[in-house]
């Protein structure tokens, strides 16, 4: 038996037309640069669009949530450490700059914000820097930080109940208060106040809690797992998703599989019917 690769090529920086495509969706600019985009389309370059085109095309009021996050074989972000420089790969590194670009605002924890100190801007494409968005936990969060000092994208830090951070700015960074009394942020509340601001198309980056909370909200249109060929043995776990007692009730979402480099991304459709629709447990009866 031959065995065939199923996953589809990394969209490398070969489709840069494609880009360019993609770029215009973000803007609004869909008709003037449609001629970027010639028929027919390479392998990649098909690749490129069905990653990217839904996450770019902007239309009214829709909204639409991806999460991502880079984790090893055995479900881990980061060793024990924090230390997760780099779980995933160069490749893996350009799509999430790549994400960044076409969002109207990236998602991250304080706990991702104190281990990395992140800059949270697009430097490895073409592209416009979003909004970032810190979500505070329940420590004090460090006015240093890259992100409330080098003025290089709007910055929001988003508190809620008993959040220590005080005041209405932070260095150069506005702070965000949701109702509620407990310092856990609602992430359907954050969606609504950040598209209150004309934020509508969110990047959650990190880290596995905060990307975890998101998908046990229900709130994600979709979520992009790459896992990479490492095994760390111990450390800060990746995705969590709701507990079942059964297998026939646990999360199976529709997905596309895309190669970057050694890792693999699995992109995965939280609104799509998952596989099988209500007939799958007589169906499984059947097959017994």
């Amino acid at each position: 038996m031959k065995l065939e690769p199923t996953a589809k090529p990394l969209p490398e920086r070969s489709t840069e037309r494609v880009w360019q495509w993609l770029l215009g969706l973000r803007s609004g600019s869909d008709a003037r640069c449609a001629e970027l985009v010639p028929d027919p389309v390479t392998q990649r370059e098909q690749a490129c669009i069905d990653l990217y085109e839904e996450f770019a095309r902007r239309s009214g009021s829709r909204r639409c949530v991806v999460a991502h996050l880079g984790q090893s074989v055995d479900g881990y972000v980061a060793t024990g450490s924090g230390d997760s420089c780099f779980v995933t790969g160069a490749e893996n590194l350009d799509h999430l700059h790549r994400m960044r670009a076409l969002a109207d605002a990236i998602v991250v924890g304080a706990g991702t914000l104190e281990a990395d100190d992140p800059a949270l801007t697009t430097r490895r494409v073409t592209g416009p820097n979003p909004t970032r968005v810190v979500l505070a936990g329940r420590r004090p969060l460090r006015a240093s930080h890259r992100l409330f000092t080098d003025a290089a994208a709007p910055t929001l830090i988003v508190c809620s109940g008993s959040n220590v951070v005080s005041g209405a700015t932070h260095g150069n960074a506005q702070v965000l208060r949701l109702r509620g009394d407990d310092a856990r942020i609602d992430p359907a509340l954050l969606i609504d106040a950040l598209a209150e601001r004309g934020l509508q198309h969110l990047f959650v980056e990190g880290g596995g809690a905060v990307a975890s909370s998101f998908l046990r909200a229900g709130v994600l249109d979709r979520l992009q797992l790459a896992i990479a060929p490492v095994m760390i043995g111990s450390g800060r776990r990746g995705i969590s998703a709701p507990a079942h007692e059964r297998m026939l009730d646990c999360l199976r979402p529709q997905h596309r599989l895309y190669r970057m480099g050694a890792d693999l991304l699995f992109d995965y459709d939280l609104r799509a019917p998952q596989p099988g629709g209500p007939d799958r447990e007589s169906a499984l009866q059947r097959l017994r």
